[in-house]
């Protein structure tokens, strides 16, 4: 099995100074949208060349976060929205006890910050899980663009309503599942937009820890441990460290769909 991170060939490029750039940032890169393996997950389809062109305008740049970098905090003005060209980051809040709630697991393709549209302040932290690399999209030239291009307007508004569809299925797998039933819904949510991206249906490397998969699926660490226990002795996944193998993609399908209302 590939242990190999998230990554896309592309041409060498040419290296710019940001005086600009946070901490985070190891440099900013010049980059073309048009030219991306990853623009028809991240970007909507059929832009003529003018439209791609006028786009790459607006993605000028690209900025690197080393793992346990955060992209962004809780708190920090809100400028720019983020597609994420490689490795994984989550999202996470402080809960009021001082603890990091995790919201989210972000991947390549995936665009984050949406947060910050609403008072323009981001209302998370974006923390890189392994070493990544962003495109960085400024939401003022975007929102213009967007407004001129019918279909970049509709693509946006579809992220915007994706983030919400997610934000309820996440409230509906805490309320009402069984501890088994939600890291199967969490595993098959992974490996399916994993496959999205031309990796195997069956095999994955969790970027995340035992314990941010608790802290987003609201079980302790003990809990998760011992479910990917009874999953491995059912003969259902593979487990060696962080490499898993889904052995029978169809149990843990059972797990999550209820069956059907007796007649």
């Amino acid at each position: 099995m590939s242990n190999a991170p998230l990554t896309v060939p592309r041409a060498p490029l040419k290296l710019v100074p940001s005086p600009a750039a946070g901490p985070a940032d190891l440099h900013t890169i010049k980059v073309a949208c048009s030219s991306c393996n990853l623009r028809e997950l991240c970007m909507p389809m059929g832009l003529s060349p003018d439209e791609l062109a006028r786009l790459d305008e607006v993605v000028a740049t690209r900025r690197k976060v080393k793992r346990g970098g955060a992209l962004f905090r809780h708190g920090e003005a809100f400028h720019s929205l983020f597609a994420i060209r490689t490795g994984f980051f989550k999202t996470c809040v402080t809960s009021e006890d001082g603890r990091d709630q995790v919201t989210g697991f972000q991947m390549a393709g995936e665009i984050i910050g949406l947060d910050g549209i609403v008072n323009d302040h981001h209302t998370c932290d974006a923390v890189a899980l392994e070493d990544a690399e962003v495109c960085v999209m400024p939401f003022d030239r975007v929102g213009e663009l967007s407004r001129e291009i019918g279909a970049l307007q509709h693509h946006v508004h579809r992220i915007m309503s994706r983030e919400i569809v997610r934000e309820h299925g996440v409230m509906l797998l805490l309320g009402g599942m069984r501890a088994e039933e939600r890291v199967a819904a969490f595993l098959l949510n992974l490996v399916q937009r994993l496959h999205a991206r031309g990796f195997s249906r069956s095999e994955l490397v969790l970027r995340m820890t035992r314990e941010e998969i608790g802290s987003y699926l609201g079980l302790k660490l003990e809990t998760v441990s011992r479910t990917f226990s009874k999953l491995a002795e059912d003969g259902v996944i593979e487990v060696r460290s962080r490499h898993l193998r889904i052995l029978d993609a169809q149990a843990l399908h059972t797990l999550v769909t209820p069956p059907p209302c007796a007649q």
